[in-house]
């Protein structure tokens, strides 16, 4: 890079504007270079690459996108649709990408979006007053005190060997869950006896979900649409006073329960499988690191793969966003690195031997399996799953390439424009992937699958709250655990299919459930509010 100095004296009082050259979503990055007329030509030149064509060349495009995470910064809007609060990355003009770091910097910047033109600019101030000839630089880690972690973040520019630190990441102290249980805002309920309810009892039910609306039948459940009078609430929102109602409405049953999120969310679900894998994690859980409190860990482990010439593919994914919004898949540290800048998240052991499903039109492609899950009781432990599961699968065959393509490498595509959503009956699917994987019975498949959900919740309920889930007797819940199967093999050497947790939901959408079931919520209610499973297609886990 070159240095960039002051050609006059500037006051600490100035302050200047810079372009943005480029502005994008990391999704439509490679369109974007393949597409934009200079836009590659410009990109090339400002990262000082040899290349001189006038139509793009892909070995020049991935050179691009393997070299613009040390030039790119980021912001993100904080009102609008959850796509318009992903973050965008943008790459500063010729001047701005050019001002070098130092621990001691000269200049400060900041983003700055200028609403009457809907524009994004970034400001630069000197911190101090500048002679002619004196250097412009800048803290590329600015705010950053802790020296570790200075080191981890510079790390795009400043290569440092990080395999002397420990890669394993023990589960969480006390204090990490107490301080999520702070920031969520919530109360704990008050310690109450479980109601006991008379068998003919007819329930009124206050729900904002209209899907139970249109589909709850069962002749001892009716609708109200006074909260107050309420004895069962079904809610969309999350409830954070449980110390209110459990004191003044004891008998009120409830759709989730105190400190779920330490299954919801992704960086707690993490923490959570420590209790059962150690310091690696469950078995069924991709090995993760939470990018606020583990980069170092992370960054070590990376580097160790590497050396030992293993794969190293990870997905970095927001703690709490579902659909794949704002999830990238690389295997550039740096790319990594650099999402630490943008919201929290978790950067999770990308499956690079997933299971595939055989599609004639297309080929092997990955698909997942969501499996819906009914926690009664947390103590005791009472959890079923949903007979039915739904199925996803890519667009496109599966390869460890091309990881911004979102039909290859995702699964969700019901929100994707133009993309085919390829639907496969749950009692079809299982012929098929039987006679793909002969040696695979799908009966013993499951099976591993249920004993994974059991496990996980088996240690999400194995401390009080707020360090698990919190045994509110009030308190039921219906949850989606979205997973895929991947290639492992067991402690003889076999080949299995190990199942792989991806995330769990609160308060998912059951509008396939409600559009092939019918019977779905009537199941749903009866199992967790009248504990009637007769003739219901559910299987009892725990």
């Amino acid at each position: 890079m070159n240095v960039f100095s002051c050609d006059f004296p500037l006051s600490s009082a100035s302050v200047f504007l810079i372009d943005h050259a480029w502005t994008y979503r990391v999704e439509s990055a490679r369109q974007q270079l393949e597409q934009v007329p200079g836009l590659l030509q410009r990109m090339a030149s400002l990262m000082h690459f040899d290349f001189h064509g006038e139509y793009p060349d892909e070995d020049v495009v991935e050179q691009v996108l393997e070299e613009m995470w040390k030039y790119n910064q980021t912001y993100q809007l904080s009102q609008g649709t959850a796509e318009e609060k992903v973050p965008v990355w943008y790459i500063m003009d010729e001047f701005g990408s050019q001002v070098q770091h130092s621990d001691e910097p000269t200049c400060s910047m900041a983003p700055f979006f200028y609403m009457p033109e809907q524009i994004a600019y970034t400001i630069l101030w000197p911190l101090q007053d500048l002679a002619n000839g004196d250097e412009v630089t800048r803290d590329y880690a600015y705010g950053e005190s802790n020296p570790l972690i200075r080191k981890c973040r510079l790390l795009p520019w400043e290569l440092a060997d990080m395999r002397a630190i420990s890669p394993f990441t023990p589960e969480p102290s006390d204090l990490y869950y107490q301080s999520i249980f702070q920031e969520n805002k919530e109360t704990l309920p008050r310690p109450t006896e479980a109601q006991v309810y008379p068998k003919d009892k007819i329930f009124k039910v206050y729900t904002e979900m209209r899907q139970v609306l249109a589909n709850l039948k069962h002749p001892q459940f009716v609708f109200t649409d006074k909260e107050e009078e309420a004895d069962i609430l079904m809610l969309y929102s999350h409830i954070k006073d449980y110390r209110k109602l459990s004191e003044e409405r004891p008998h009120v049953l409830l759709n989730q329960f105190p400190c779920e999120t330490m299954v919801t969310v992704k960086d707690c679900l993490a923490s959570v499988a420590r209790r059962v894998g150690g310091t690696e994690g469950a078995k069924w859980l991709p090995r993760t690191f939470n990018l606020k409190t583990e980069l170092p860990q992370f960054i070590s482990h990376y580097q160790q793969n590497q050396e030992r010439g293993q794969d190293n593919h990870w997905i970095c994914k927001p703690w709490n966003l579902a659909r794949g919004l704002d999830t990238h898949i690389t295997n550039n540290l740096n790319y990594v690195i650099r999402q630490r800048e943008s919201t929290p998240k978790v950067v999770c052991k990308y499956l690079e031997k997933p299971v595939l499903f055989e599609r004639q039109e297309v080929g092997p492609v990955k698909f997942d399996i969501r499996y819906i899950v009914l926690l009664r009781s947390v103590q005791p432990l009472q959890l079923y799953a949903y007979n039915v599961f739904w199925l996803r699968f890519s667009n496109r065959p599966f390869s460890l390439d091309h990881f911004d393509d979102y039909q290859k490498h995702f699964t969700v595509m019901n929100y994707t424009e133009g993309a085919q959503l390829k639907q496969v009956h749950y009692d079809d699917f299982i012929p098929q992937f039987e006679k793909q994987y002969p040696e695979y019975p799908w009966k013993d498949v499951q099976e591993g699958l249920f004993q994974s959900f059991a496990e996980l919740f088996q240690a999400a309920c194995s401390r009080p709250a707020p360090y698990g889930i919190c045994a509110y007797p009030a308190s039921r819940a219906v949850y989606a655990i979205d997973l895929m199967l991947k290639w492992d093999a067991n402690a003889e050497g076999e080949r299995i299919m190990q199942p792989q947790i991806l995330e769990v939901n609160f308060s998912p959408d059951c509008a396939r459930a409600c559009k092939y079931h019918p019977s779905f919520y009537d199941d749903v209610f009866r199992t967790l509010f009248l504990d009637d499973t007769q003739g219901c297609p559910v299987t009892r886990i725990v």
